[in-house]
């Protein structure tokens, strides 16, 4: 026989993210912030990125690229550089994680890592690996100069011995755990989110309309 159920606390409401009561009774009383930048694209297009570029070495999984386009988005990268076969736009499980964040980060892609390597040395572009290699500095001692590249490797190969050769620096993440490493887009993230820091970026007012005078152009 079945037991009757017991009526168990009033439940308050608040307000889910949708405005509506949440369908598994989980329910904020915060207020949150809107989905997308208030800005129009074109309007968003013109602000200053800060020169960080994100070069992605053959990896393997096209979720972790979108999950780094959306990263880049967030912290207003440069671009993103995908080589060899990593996965790029427009692709369906990339977009999955991305967000549509495809359409408001720059990216170029390069058949081969050297090739993409060349290019931004020639302009002046600082190189630094993130990988677990011997002799790497930890990432947040290095000694970062912008313009900035951050080379991240393939899933299980990490990056390849011809870009480690022409990068001007090797850096890696402490880990203290039974793995050696962290995903890559989760490496992404913490060193994106220190070179922003270094940029002395981290505390400038996110964009939520255009100010009076047009586009600022601090920042860059």
């Amino acid at each position: 026989m079945r037991r009757p159920r017991t009526q168990g606390p009033p439940r308050h409401l608040g307000r889910s993210l949708k405005g509506k009561p949440a369908p598994d009774g989980i329910e904020t009383r915060f207020e949150v912030k809107t989905r997308d930048s208030e800005l129009p694209p074109e309007a968003f297009a013109r602000l200053p990125r800060r020169p960080i570029h994100i070069v992605l070495d053959n990896l393997r999984s096209a979720f972790n690229v979108g999950s780094i386009f959306r990263l880049a988005d967030a912290a207003r990268a440069a671009e993103v550089i995908p080589c060899g076969y990593t996965a790029y736009p427009p692709h369906h499980k990339l977009e999955q994680t991305s967000l549509g964040t495809t359409d408001s980060v720059p990216w170029r892609r390069f058949d081969d890592v050297p090739a993409a390597l060349t290019d931004l040395k020639a302009n002046g572009v600082q190189l630094v690996a993130v990988e677990t290699a011997r002799g790497a500095a930890p990432f947040h001692q290095f000694r970062y100069q912008f313009p900035v590249a951050v080379v991240f490797g393939n899933e299980a190969l990490g990056v390849s011995e011809a870009a480690l050769k022409m990068c001007d620096g090797t850096v890696e993440i402490p880990v203290f755990g039974y793995k050696n490493s962290v995903n890559v887009a989760t490496a992404v993230g913490i060193v994106l989110y220190e070179l922003l820091r270094r940029g002395e970026w981290l505390d400038e007012p996110c964009p939520a309309a255009i100010p009076p005078d047009g586009i600022s152009e601090s920042g860059t």
